[in-house]
């Protein structure tokens, strides 16, 4: 079974986000990504990876769509989830120090006809 059938097969959002997730960090890992956390929780949110690519630390948002009726995943990452992520990730560092630069990452997981196909997008967006 694909990634891709797996997603659809369960039966909540969790879980369909939860899948998503493994297949996401799956393909990070294979791509040259070194994931240090998954799904860390402050209390300005969640980050769903923190890794690093090289000497970056990046804080990765992963959007997930099975389908194309609200466009593409990467979409999804509105103004109001990157000023979240960016407050999650002021939290991150305050309780773990990085020395090197920092970025926020996309990976979006839309459906194909083959599975999941990926989008990555680097340096996503800047903190404002």
């Amino acid at each position: 079974m694909s990634d891709l059938q797996d997603f659809r097969q369960q039966g909540d959002t969790r879980a369909r986000g939860r899948s998503a997730e493994t297949s996401a960090v799956d393909w990070l890992e294979r791509n040259g990504y070194a994931v240090r956390e998954r799904n860390h929780s402050t209390p300005a949110g969640e980050i769903d990876v923190v890794a690093t690519e090289g000497d970056t630390l990046c804080f990765i948002e992963i959007k997930a769509r099975a389908g194309t009726t609200f466009g593409p995943a990467i979409a999804a990452v509105t103004p109001r989830k990157q000023r979240r992520l960016a407050r999650a990730a002021a939290l991150y560092l305050a309780f773990r120090p990085f020395s090197g630069p920092c970025r926020f990452d996309v990976l979006g997981l839309d459906s194909g006809p083959d599975g999941w196909e990926f989008t990555l997008v680097r340096n996503a967006f800047e903190v404002p």
